[in-house]
């Protein structure tokens, strides 16, 4: 009797400590690949950080260099506090680096500012550009800029941008071929107003763009340039009028459309899209309302493409949990053709999602609704 206690004592305890592995392994693997890993398209989902010295993050941007990926946020203790500056994470073969911050907001010993919105450029000459905003609040917010020869190992001083110039204020630049560089801008202290801002010198100056129509009857902010096959643009803009708005231009962004609202829903959120090396669109939102019907707010963050940036059809559900925030989405096409997405996880940090475009399923999207 003894010895089968003592027994039945071995293999409970054994049973213990493999369960006790399997919820490790398990906690090791959610950080890696979820349950939207098994959707068609998605190759990996991780986090670019697990622990860091700020307790909020928010806004990353992503950019591909010649030794890999970047990806920089700005974080803090919540934002619009003073001490919240821009980080960088390296990834490299064993994944993300553990973030550094590489900017923040002094303007002398006795007054700091809270960074806002970084943006990643990597130009086809000439250094890798970190664009990002300094400021007391977007209505008051200034333009800044820092320069890497190394691929973001080290910074070069930060520098203001000219008066009126704010750089590109949320989504990437959109390098045009004749070597200009667009970026779209908006500014907050007038109203949500849109503006673009044009460089033939590889950044060194710019011209601003105002459109005749700047989308004050919607009360935009924050484009993202989308390139057709043809030399046409598009750009996508959030809006507070419940839609995604857009306008187009013929003449590489010199003057613009009447701005008009898609059938994609916004609610009063951050998105970013890409052309893809196949001549479509993916674009990366939150394909939600704000307020009335479930789902609402920034709680499902979504992928959608489309042949000729008008019609969009859902490929992608990357996240559906009622009550949270997945937000801000960046995304670029890397030289291998995958699509790398980094975005807002719960304010606490950055997700990162690698997809390959070739082996999406899209279906339609009717009457607005996100096909379950």
């Amino acid at each position: 009797m003894e010895k089968e206690q003592v027994g039945g004592v071995i293999v409970t305890m054994r049973w213990i400590i493999w369960t006790f592995g399997v919820v490790l392994l398990a906690a090791a693997l959610w950080g890696e690949r979820r349950a939207g890993a098994a959707q068609p398209g998605v190759i990996v989902e991780r986090f670019v950080f697990e622990e860091a010295p700020f307790p909020e993050c928010h806004a990353s941007t992503v950019v591909e260099t010649a030794e890999g990926l970047l990806c920089a946020w700005f974080g803090g203790t919540r934002e619009g506090h003073q001490d919240v500056g821009v980080w960088l994470s390296r990834c490299g073969p064993e994944g993300w680096d553990k973030p550094v911050e590489v900017a923040t907001g002094v303007v002398s010993e006795s007054t700091r500012h809270p960074c806002w919105n970084p943006v990643l450029f990597a130009p086809a000459q000439g250094p890798l550009v970190l664009f990002y905003k300094v400021g007391p609040s977007p209505s008051r917010w200034w333009g800044m800029v820092m320069r890497s020869d190394d691929h973001g190992r080290t910074w070069g001083p930060p520098q203001r941008l000219p008066d009126g110039i704010l750089g590109p204020i949320k989504n990437k630049p959109l390098p045009l071929p004749d070597g200009t560089i667009l970026s779209g801008s908006s500014t907050e202290h007038d109203g949500w107003r849109v503006h673009f801002e044009r460089s033939r010198d590889g950044g060194h100056t710019w011209q601003r763009i105002v459109p005749a129509d700047d989308g004050r009857r919607f009360g935009v902010i924050q484009p993202t340039l989308l390139r057709h096959s043809d030399g046409r643009l598009r750009a996508l803009m959030r809006s507070r009028s419940g839609r995604i708005v857009e306008m187009t231009s013929d003449d590489d962004g010199t003057t613009w459309s009447r701005p008009v609202e898609t059938s994609l829903p916004n609610p009063n959120a951050g998105f970013d899209a890409v052309t893809l090396g196949d001549g479509r669109f993916l674009l990366v939102y939150n394909h939600t309302l704000r307020g009335g019907e479930r789902p609402r707010g920034r709680e499902m963050l979504n992928v959608a493409v489309s042949d000729d940036g008008k019609t969009w059809q859902a490929a992608l559900t990357l996240e559906n949990t009622p009550g949270q925030e997945y937000s801000y989405p960046a995304v670029i096409q890397a030289g291998d053709g995958q699509v790398h997405v980094t975005y807002t996880w719960r304010r606490q940090r950055i997700r990162h999602v690698v997809i390959d475009p070739s082996r999406l399923s899209p279906r339609p999207i009717q009457e607005g609704r996100w096909p379950q």
